[in-house]
């Protein structure tokens, strides 16, 4: 019982921590828009909204429900990874300062990003989140969320990382593309030394 309340508090706290980043991102769309930022992908966005929170909510109510087990052996180590993640997304956020946000939104003109983890990935912040989705149900065994989520987001990511490079490849004409349509989140940049920038 004890590890469940801890559980259901660690993931409060994740809560708490979208709210920050909603916070932070309404924000950083003011400013993007104040400059002809252009939103792209606005469809994809309330599923997402829905997906992050269904692996809240999902989590919990699974380790509560479902009686799931705190094994220490799976356990500290995907909390590991859940606070690392959680470390990848405010570094993503502190390199792209108000240029970061959780929506698609491009300023036309403005130069690539090359500095922080977009030196090694074009879309760190989705190396973030495929870590979280899996390793934060998992602190606490909720292996059919960690499993759900994973495979919805997988899908979820193929559409949002085409909308974001074609974004980035129609306002930033004159750098070099920022990869294939579908190129994985997880891949390195396609040539060195200029990593695209992206609003996740």
């Amino acid at each position: 019982m004890t590890s469940q309340i801890l559980f259901t508090a660690l993931v409060l706290a994740v809560g708490l921590e979208r709210l920050a980043e909603l916070v932070v991102a309404r924000r950083n769309a003011a400013w993007s828009f104040a400059r002809g930022g252009v939103e792209s992908g606005a469809g994809h966005y309330p599923v997402m909204v829905v997906l992050h929170t269904g692996l809240l909510v999902g989590a919990v109510v699974e380790v509560w429900l479902l009686g799931r087990l705190f094994l220490p052996a799976l356990g500290w180590p995907m909390l590991a990874l859940a606070l690392g993640s959680q470390a990848l997304r405010w570094w993503c956020i502190r390199t792209l300062g108000p240029r970061w946000n959780t929506r698609v939104i491009v300023v036309p003109g403005l130069p690539l990003v090359d500095g922080g983890p977009y030196r090694w990935f074009r879309h760190p912040n989705y190396v973030a989140v495929v870590v979280e989705g899996f390793a934060l149900p998992l602190v606490h065994s909720a292996w059919i969320t960690a499993t759900v989520f994973t495979a919805v987001d997988a899908a979820l990511l193929r559409v949002r990382v085409r909308a974001e490079n074609r974004a980035l490849t129609a306002a930033l004409p004159a750098t070099r593309d920022p990869g294939p349509a579908g190129t994985s989140p997880l891949a390195p940049p396609v040539s060195p030394p200029r990593p695209p920038a992206s609003p996740s």
